[in-house]
């Protein structure tokens, strides 16, 4: 059954039957840049929240809003018209123009002097990066056979890791050094020339053929909307979705502040160290996660979310342990096969939206997922954070940032659940 609904005919395939192996890979380690520069640049305000709550006088709940919203309402708003122009138009120029402003607007951040400015900023920054992801996962589609795209995109997703590591490592140690608006320069800067690479280097398959215009006729976006509503599949990959990133940003947000202002750790500890093994943790995990599905899908498609929905369904727990933990080392120990659980899952969930959305519409489907992921996930997700913190430090002092986190804790499991329904209606629904 699996092989059959992942079959596709030569006429289908021709877009990645174009290319060398070298070529894709080339396309592919241009793209991770591209993702690695979008996450430098989205995770390096974790590790400036406490000074910048220093130097504006600002709260848990505020700072939550400058991380949240102030970023994740405008990327999700933004994020479905691009998408749109992405399903049609040139994905290589949206990614170039993006990047460059994405990249601005996070040096702005380093430059500005009130709190009302940075959050500005940010915003600019969220309508920047609305136009990385999607595009990409659509290139990326084109690029690698069906068989492969677990793989690929595990590639892909790892830069999310790698951001992490610059925006949390690196970015923890010049805030330490020049303080926090070097940072954001530091972050801004280096997407600039990636903008360059990723103009010059990637291919748009559209141009020059009229093949994919002819297989792929355009599509309104309330027939597209209406297509993935009707998929049970797609809409609990949604819900999954949204579960996941509201865990995902409201916990992240707050980590480093939790190991310095909780467990007492040093700065050097709470970016660098933490940094690091988050890092290999969630490379280890995406990769094998990726690797892992794509051979368990040839004999089932469902693995592509039931994989998800046994990792993520295993962190609950795992996690809810670190935080109780007090000693450093121990926690770091713990959260390595955390962040290996809960980013292993990733890869397959975008490979099973790709199986079943249609080729159409693929980054459409995609936005719609990170719009309602990134709208309420990201948005919500560290003002709660935030919110039950401050209410519950009234009480329990620095303690309720500890608290605040293990209540979130308890999305994970019914993630899990909703990536199983999710595997479960996936062989009615895949589409070419």
């Amino acid at each position: 059954m699996a092989k059959s609904t992942r079959s596709h005919n030569v006429k289908g395939a021709s877009s990645w039957l174009r290319y060398t192996e070298g070529q894709r890979w080339c396309f592919l380690g241009v793209l991770f840049l591209v993702s690695t520069s979008s996450y430098f640049d989205r995770q390096v305000i974790s590790v400036l929240l406490e000074p910048i709550k220093a130097e504006f006088g600002v709260s848990d709940t505020m700072l939550g809003l400058l991380g949240g919203p102030c970023f994740a309402a405008f990327y999700a708003l933004a994020g479905i018209p691009i998408a749109r122009w992405a399903d049609r138009g040139n994905r290589r120029a949206i990614i170039t123009l993006s990047l460059s402003m994405w990249s601005v607007m996070t040096i702005l951040c380093g430059v500005t002097q009130t709190f009302l400015q940075l959050a500005v900023a940010r915003v600019g920054v969220g309508v920047g990066e609305a136009g990385a992801i999607p595009p990409a996962h659509s290139l990326i589609a084109d690029y690698f056979p069906p068989e492969r795209r677990a793989t690929a995109i595990a590639v892909f997703t790892s830069a999310a890791t790698a951001g992490l590591l610059l925006g949390v490592g690196l970015g923890g140690y010049v805030a330490m050094k020049y303080g926090w608006r070097t940072a954001f320069l530091v972050a801004g800067a280096p997407g600039l020339l990636i903008a360059l690479a990723a103009h010059f280097t990637l291919i748009e398959p559209r141009v020059g053929t009229h093949e994919i215009r002819v297989t792929q006729p355009t599509e309104a976006i309330r027939d597209s909307a209406l297509h993935l509503r009707r998929k049970r599949s797609y809409v609990y990959a949604l819900g999954g979705c949204l579960m996941y990133f509201l865990f995902s940003y409201g916990v992240l947000l707050f980590i480093p502040s939790f190991l310095t202002r909780v467990m007492r750790a040093s700065a050097t500890e709470a970016s660098v160290t933490y940094a690091l093994v988050a890092a290999a943790g969630s490379v280890v995990g995406m990769i094998c996660g990726g690797w892992v599905a794509d051979r368990s899908a040839r004999r089932d498609i469902r693995w592509l979310a039931w994989l998800p929905s046994l990792t993520l369904s295993l962190s609950g727990p795992l996690f809810a342990i670190a935080l109780w933990v007090d000693h450093f080392l121990g926690f770091l120990a713990l959260i390595f096969a955390v962040w290996a659980l809960v980013n292993g899952g990733l890869p397959p969930i975008f490979a099973a939206i790709h199986a079943v959305c249609g080729s159409r519409r693929r980054a459409t489907a995609i936005a719609g997922v990170l719009f309602t992921a990134t709208l309420f996930g990201g948005g919500l997700g560290p003002v709660i954070t935030g919110a039950i913190s401050d209410a519950l430090s009234l009480a329990h002092g620095v303690e309720g940032l500890r608290y605040a986190l293990m209540l979130m804790t308890s999305l994970l499991p019914a993630t899990g659940g909703l990536f199983y329904l999710f595997g479960q209606a996936i062989p009615a629904d895949v589409e070419d």
